[in-house]
């Protein structure tokens, strides 16, 4: 029989972030029973709220700079905040409902604007319902299909996968009960870290990123070599990579320098003076480009091959998983509940039979989409249908494990690969030129969805199991935040497209679909397609696996800008430092946890004032130093500020436990 325990909503117990020891179980901050209060009117009514504006507000954002934010830790800080001013007690369960239904909109924005906005770019009108149900149907397979992963990835995983944006979200939410010391070093940080990105952002008095161009000799090397090295100095990555950790911040790093300081010269001097155009508009000599260019047009690719090879890898090792799953659902549809009844409330998700039920209803409504509202011919839908639910189900996991491991999800390289495989197929099946083209992106666009939505909602399950919340209910309201946010990004998606366009001077750029619609079209029209580099990429990922390195990691790591995984490295190696400096072990572990509400609040404070900065230039306002933003003054002064973040980062992990030392 299991022990109670005492109940303390003001802290994390001390094997939260850790590995179990045999025998050892976890307790959550908020026990089993009695049952906290977790879905109220006002817990519902707020989640609603914080997804309508956060989905506008991603929406515009991401088509903007290409970047959606993670809207989960803003909103638990608005939570917290509002919950405190008002004078609200005990809301730690109702801060999760809050956040897990706000926090789809980020998720649904990514998975439309990566994709839809490319019908416009290629000539081709998007309905409203057509953005609409794409979107929802997608976010709704995605809270289906990770359902039962759910045990997997955050019970019998626990301390084995970091969840960086989970322990962030986590401890702001534990912080809204605290009122001593904790609490305070997480607000004093998430200031430290919010206006140290708001300046960078809102008025540019420091770059965003240095790179090795401010120098001549740099210059030089990125010319005649094509090397540089390219660092974010932003706050919020800087906590990040201290929560993802060493380990993993290395595997990601090798990946990128892979790319950067190795395939990227190698392709620029043995191509020398060829263009091998992988893509449509691609003219430039190869010799003529920079390392920048070559990594979007050629390198990058080599990462998307290797993820997409890592997922596979990873469906193959989760083969024992899904099978688990499968013979749970195949029980409960033969009328055994399998100990649903018994389960403990924070263990007890929605019955398998409901998720099947449910699942079997989306496909079928989708399958009537697809048919009445895409496509004219029955066989074609039908296709549409089984491309979507089996990378959907496929994907899902490698989303979940992208998450759990680097807080990022390469959603987008696997939408890619799911457009390429879709056009092929559908072309195959007799369909192509402009209603191919509609119909894949549609279909891409669910895919992206139902894939952002299963990395992310495993980020939400994680938190409800540090903190002790029922996951039924996170996962059964979690559907009515993807339907508010999809209804939202539809509209604001529209109504982006009639003030701005995403084509020709002053339009938003939408990057990740102006690329979906760059590989799309020489697809339906035929053209050129980076087989070749998407077959390195694989079979790296298999040679990685026969070695030992975890491929999802590597692959991640080319695929993703090096700029944004070079910041991880260097948060981990203040992770490994500030745990390492004492030769006793619970001076680091303390030191260690005091680095980790430190990061958590970097993290919270950039992402806080990374939105308010959005929608101060949103409504025009104009501080951006361009001119001195692009000089070199303004680099070595953003070296400078960073050098001093990491500084007091550092030293402040490092003081309480100093004291205690010096006074024992």
């Amino acid at each position: 029989m299991a022990q109670p325990h005492k109940t303390d909503t003001t802290s994390l117990p001390e094997n939260a972030y850790g590995e179990l020891a045999p025998g050892e179980t976890y307790r959550p901050v908020m026990p089993d029973t009695p049952a906290p209060r977790e879905v109220t009117p006002y817990s519902v009514t707020f989640g609603i709220l914080m997804a309508v504006v956060f989905s506008a507000a991603a929406a515009y954002l991401g088509l903007r700079v290409g970047q959606v934010f993670e809207a989960a830790i803003p909103i638990a800080i608005i939570a917290v905040g509002v919950g405190n001013l008002t004078g609200r007690r005990n809301m730690l369960g109702q801060n999760v409902i809050i956040q897990s239904i706000g926090a789809s909109s980020g998720v649904v924005v990514a998975g439309a604007i990566f994709t839809l906005p490319a019908l416009y770019i290629l000539g081709l009108e998007a309905q409203f319902y057509q953005i609409f149900l794409s979107s929802l149907f997608g976010g709704m397979l995605g809270i289906l299909l990770l359902i039962p992963f759910r045990k997997y990835f955050v019970r019998d995983m626990h301390g084995k996968l970091p969840f960086p944006e989970a322990t962030a979200t986590t401890e702001v939410l534990v912080s809204g009960e605290k009122k001593g010391n904790q609490a305070k070093l997480l607000a004093v940080s998430g200031l430290v870290g919010g206006v140290y990105d708001f300046i960078i952002s809102t008025f540019g008095w420091c770059t965003e990123e240095i790179s090795t161009r401010m120098t001549g000799w740099g210059e030089a090397l990125a010319d005649k070599m094509k090397v540089v090295f390219k660092i974010n100095t932003g706050a919020a990555v800087l906590g990040l990579g201290y929560i993802v950790g060493l380990r993993y911040a290395a595997y990601i790093c090798a990946g990128s320098f892979t790319v950067w300081f190795v395939l990227i010269p190698f392709l620029s001097h043995f191509a020398d003076g060829q263009t091998l155009a992988v893509g449509e508009g691609i003219t430039m000599l190869l010799r003529d480009m920079t390392p920048e260019m070559i990594f979007k047009n050629y390198a990058r690719h080599i990462g998307i091959g290797g993820i997409a090879m890592a997922g596979v890898i990873g469906i193959v090792r989760s083969s024992n998983i899904i099978r688990q799953a499968l013979g749970l659902a195949v029980t409960e549809l033969r009328g055994r509940r399998a100990g649903a009844e018994t389960a403990e409330r924070t263990q007890r998700d929605i019955p398998m039979k409901l998720i099947l039920s449910v699942l079997i209803a989306v496909l079928a409504t989708t399958f009537i989409f697809f048919r009445f509202g895409l496509l004219d011919n029955w066989l074609h839908a039908g296709i549409a249908i089984a491309i979507v639910f089996v990378i959907s189900f496929l994907f899902t996991t490698v989303a979940a494990n992208a998450i759990a491991i680097v807080g990022t999800n390469p959603v987008s390289g696997m939408t890619l690969m799911t457009l390429i495989l879709s056009s092929l197929i559908l072309v195959s099946a007799g369909l192509s030129g402009t209603a191919g083209m509609t119909a894949a992106l549609i279909i891409g666009g669910v895919v992206c969805t139902a894939l952002a939505m299963a990395g992310a909602f495993i980020s939400d399950l994680k938190i409800g199991y540090w903190l002790g919340s029922t996951p039924a209910k996170q996962e059964g309201w979690k559907f009515l935040g993807t339907a508010v946010s999809a209804a939202t990004v539809a509209g604001v998606m529209m109504v982006l497209n009639k003030t701005y366009g995403f084509t020709g001077d002053g339009a938003l750029v939408a990057p990740q679909a102006n690329a979906m619609a760059a590989v799309i079209k020489p697809l339906m029209e035929g053209g050129a397609t980076p087989w070749l580099l998407y077959f390195a990429g694989a079979a790296l990922a298999l040679v990685l696996t026969m070695i030992g390195v975890p491929a999802l990691a590597f692959a991640l790591g080319m695929f993703i800008p090096l700029e944004l995984n070079a910041p991880l490295l260097v948060g981990g190696l203040v992770s490994w430092y500030v745990g390492s400096r004492s030769r006793n072990a619970e001076t680091n572990k303390t030191r260690r946890e005091r680095g980790t509400l430190i990061a958590s609040g970097f993290i919270a404070g950039g992402a806080l004032m990374g939105v308010v900065s959005a929608l101060l230039k949103y409504f025009g306002a104009d501080w951006f130093a361009t001119e001195w933003n692009g000089t070199t003054g303004a680099e070595v002064l953003s070296l400078a500020m960073y050098i001093l973040l990491i500084a007091y980062f550092v030293r402040d992990s490092l003081r309480d436990s100093a004291r205690k030392n010096n006074g024992s």
